[in-house]
């Protein structure tokens, strides 16, 4: 009698295979994010990936058959993983908590996926025309939603009056600094920028530096 999909037979066959897909799929895109990220989109090749991959090009090809469905499945892990700091700020809780908060996860991925910064900033040079809709789209809706937060603190006094996005482009920018211009960072900091204390004591500067641009003001000093 021949198996049916209910036998354990078949469906430890099927989540073994399907476990085996997932295992394969981080396999290429994880090669995939370094071989875009030191090359670029038109620099690499699917030979490249699927050799840092450790799989043939025909196997490589059964997941992705094409480069671009590698580049933009690429791309939107990239993205997802960023978004989720930014849609995990709070607005009941403490405005520079919640700021200072965002901006360690910002450098903590800085530190840990240079790749995928570069990346990143290397598409949107390029006018970002894999991921154009998703700026426009998703990326605009958030952003939006977090100003409005922001805008809102300021109404309630809690923190001192400045444009909410050009305080998150301002975050965006000092934080992705690290991964974007790492060989200048390490060519003017040497050693130090490979001290295990390193981050830690960028995100305690970079915090410093915006939030206390953002602390209220005695308006009236004692003299």
């Amino acid at each position: 009698m021949a198996p049916t999909p209910s036998d354990p037979t078949v469906s430890d066959k099927t989540e073994g295979a399907t476990r085996i897909q997932g295992i394969n799929r981080r396999l290429i895109l994880d090669a995939a994010l370094e071989v875009f990220s030191t090359y670029g989109f038109r620099g690499s090749t699917v030979d490249q990936i699927a050799e840092k991959a450790g799989m043939s090009k025909p196997n490589l090809l059964y997941y992705f058959p094409r480069k671009q469905n590698i580049y933009v499945t690429v791309l939107e892990d990239t993205l997802a993983t960023w978004l989720e700091p930014l849609e995990h700020i709070d607005p009941d809780g403490d405005p520079l908590e919640e700021l200072r908060r965002y901006i360690a996860l910002k450098l903590e991925m800085s530190a840990k996926k240079p790749e995928a910064s570069r990346l990143f900033a290397n598409e949107i040079l390029h006018g970002a025309p894999a991921i154009s809709e998703f700026l426009k789209g998703h990326l605009k809706e958030l952003v939006d939603e977090k100003a409005a937060v922001i805008h809102r603190w300021i109404a309630e006094k809690r923190i001192a009056p400045v444009d909410p996005y050009h305080l998150i482009f301002t975050i965006w920018a000092v934080t992705q600094h690290y991964s974007d211009f790492a060989v200048q960072v390490s060519a003017i900091l040497g050693k130090r920028a490979d001290d295990p204390n390193f981050y830690e004591e960028a995100t305690r500067s970079v915090s410093a530096i915006i939030l206390d641009g953002i602390k209220l003001r005695d308006e009236n000093p004692q003299p």
